[in-house]
Parts: structure tokens; sequence; C-alpha cells
């Protein structure tokens, strides 16, 4: 089995940015073919062969090399909800999910490529109220384990934890925890910072899967208090 080299490249980061200076319809079309060989092509090489690197890490997450309905995020944006009527995203979005995850809120690892702002992530994003309720009873009952994975070395060398949070703790949940800022987060996602350099480098394939071994105590926690397999 050969895996590629190398994925993405001076001209991918080229293409994102030109886009966003010419975010049309009109100027897609005429373009297709670039976005075809820069962007949708190379990131589908890349979850193939990150199918072959997951099991290693956990057996229950899925790379899912589709242009549509898989790993790769469409590049169209959701446009009903939003003052910005632009078209299409900039970024590239791979994600990652747990087999029994359906969209973008289930547990998943992420990958996020834009010009000047490349990082992975792991974790949850606005997840459901009732998953959200699962996590916060996690913590409660395993204190310990969470806080063994939070502050994990070789996690916090390369991650922080972002998101949302609440500005006091959740209702029924005393305000004086030890662990109140936790119970506050309405996200529980981790970011590790890429460089260009790094995501058009021959190592980058490796240094993703690195990370996200790294991010393995945290993730492992988020799936157990969902009593999902990891």
């Amino acid at each position: 089995m050969i895996l590629a080299d190398r994925y993405f490249t001076r001209q991918t980061f080229s293409f994102l940015s030109t886009l966003a200076a010419n975010n049309t319809r009109e100027w897609f079309e005429d373009h297709k073919q670039e976005y075809e060989d820069l962007v949708r092509t190379p990131a589908l090489d890349f979850i193939t062969d990150m199918g072959n690197e997951l099991p290693a890490i956990s057996k229950h997450f899925r790379a899912l090399p589709k242009k549509v309905g898989g790993s790769l995020m469409r590049v169209q944006r959701n446009l009903r909800f939003s003052r910005d009527k632009t078209p299409y995203k900039t970024n590239i979005g791979i994600q990652f999910r747990h087999e029994v995850g359906k969209d973008v809120h289930a547990p998943g690892f992420y990958v996020h490529i834009e010009p000047g702002g490349c990082f992975v992530g792991v974790g949850l994003w606005h997840p459901e109220p009732d998953v959200l309720f699962r996590i916060r009873e996690g913590i409660l009952k395993n204190g310990k384990a969470w806080v063994k994975a939070r502050d994990d070395k070789a996690f916090n060398k390369h991650f922080t934890l972002e998101g949302d949070s609440l500005a006091n703790a959740p209702r029924g949940y005393a305000k004086d925890h030890p662990l109140v800022e936790d119970l506050k987060r309405k996200d529980f996602i981790g970011l590790a910072p890429l460089s260009a350099a790094e995501v058009t480098s021959k190592n980058f394939r490796a240094l993703v899967v690195e990370r996200f071994k790294q991010a393995a105590p945290v993730m492992g926690f988020l799936c157990g208090a969902l009593e999902l397999r990891f």
C-alpha cells in the first residue's frame, strides 16, 4: 500500500485566498477544475490515507473519502440563517466522526486548512443539550479521570480547550464546585495550531496522526461519558 507523500501545496492556499476575494458562483464555476485539482482531490487522498491510520488511534472513527456526505465538508455555505451571503467556504474542513455520529456535533477528530488559520481539532462542538448534560455528569462523577485527561502533558503541549462557556454555573450544579469552569463549558473542543509549512510538508499526515494520538485521553473520556466505544 503506497500512501501519498504530500497532499496540499502553496497553490492550495493561493486558491483559497483567491476564492475569498472572488466569492461568487460565477467565479467558482470558472475555476471549478482548480478546486478539484488543488482542494478536493488532495483532500480525498488525505482522507483515504487517514483511513489506514485511524485504527491505531481508535477503531471507532471513520474516514470516508466521498465527494459528498463523507469526511470532507462541503464547500457550499449554509446561507439560510446567515447574514453573510457569500456562497462558498474559504477553508478546507475534514472531519473524522465517531461511528455513531451523523453530523459535526458528534465526537470527532477534525482538520482545518485556511490561509492564516490552520489547526487540528478534537472533541465536540455545540453538542445537543442531552449530550452536554451527560458530559457534565461524567465530569461530576469522574472528576479525577477528567482532570487527568484534561491536564495530560502531551495534550497540553499542543492543544488548548476552546469554545463557548456559560457565564455562571449550569442550573443544578454548585457554583463553588472545583471543576465549575469545566462544567460551564458549552463546547468540549481542543485545538492545536498548524502552520502552512506543516500542512504542505511531506510530514503532514504523520503530524496529524501524532496530534490525534496526543488527544486520545480527552477523546477517550468524552466517549466514555457518552457510553461510546473508543
